[in-house]
């Protein structure tokens, strides 16, 4: 197991996020060395700026947050941040195409995001709180046959927080080296951990340094 913080994307993605708060993100990430930071698209430049020197990744958001742009909308945001120097991408699928039972469409458009990522990591955030755990199990395999690094759980604009038995339910639909982020609605040390003890290997949180803080109490 690896350490603690090394578990944590520390995340700002509110609509009124000011160029102070990416500073103290960054500043914040820097000191306890999470793995990244993930921030809104037309942050990541200064995000790349602050965090020069560090081993903490920059992550962004890719048809966030609802997915339903067109594919040739997140493929542009994936090209567009590949180029600011973006090391990681966490993109929101078509939820309402995996429900109508286009598999294909979605399989498809994860692998056009992968392949715009030209090697670097992409996280597919499934929704879990919108779909049934058939649909949980289906979106899973689709982003594992799609090229996918990683799955993750939810965005955290729409309904549903990470759970560990959303958790349980991908890793036994994971397939290859496929990794799991869970994000929303993790705040304290045991939620992290629960998670992690279910198979997490990412959390998406804006509450990391409270889990660090909270891991050294216990």
């Amino acid at each position: 197991m690896k350490a603690l913080n090394k578990y944590i994307d520390h995340t700002n993605l509110k609509p009124f996020t000011t160029k102070t708060d990416i500073e103290k993100l960054c500043a914040d990430a820097r000191k306890w060395n999470f793995a990244s930071v993930c921030v809104n698209p037309c942050d990541i430049a200064l995000a790349k700026e602050l965090l020069a020197g560090s081993d903490v990744m920059t992550c962004t958001v890719i048809g966030f947050p609802l997915g339903r742009n067109t594919t040739a909308i997140k493929v542009a945001e994936t090209e567009d941040a590949y180029a600011l120097g973006c090391d990681e991408f966490d993109m929101v699928i078509n939820v309402g195409k995996l429900k109508d039972g286009c598999v294909d469409y979605v399989r498809d458009e994860i692998a056009a995001v992968v392949k715009a990522a030209k090697g670097k990591t992409v996280k597919v955030i499934i929704e879990t709180g919108l779909l049934t755990d058939e649909e949980k199990a289906l979106a899973t395999r689709l982003s594992c046959e799609a090229g996918a690094h990683f799955v993750k759980t939810c965005t955290g604009v729409s309904a549903g927080v990470a759970t560990v038995e959303d958790i349980r339910l991908m890793k036994a639909n994971l397939s290859g080296d496929v990794l799991l982020k869970a994000s929303s609605g993790i705040r304290t040390y045991e939620d992290a951990k629960a998670l992690i003890d279910a198979g997490a290997d990412r959390l998406g949180t804006s509450a990391g340094i409270a889990i660090i803080t909270d891991a050294s109490k216990n």
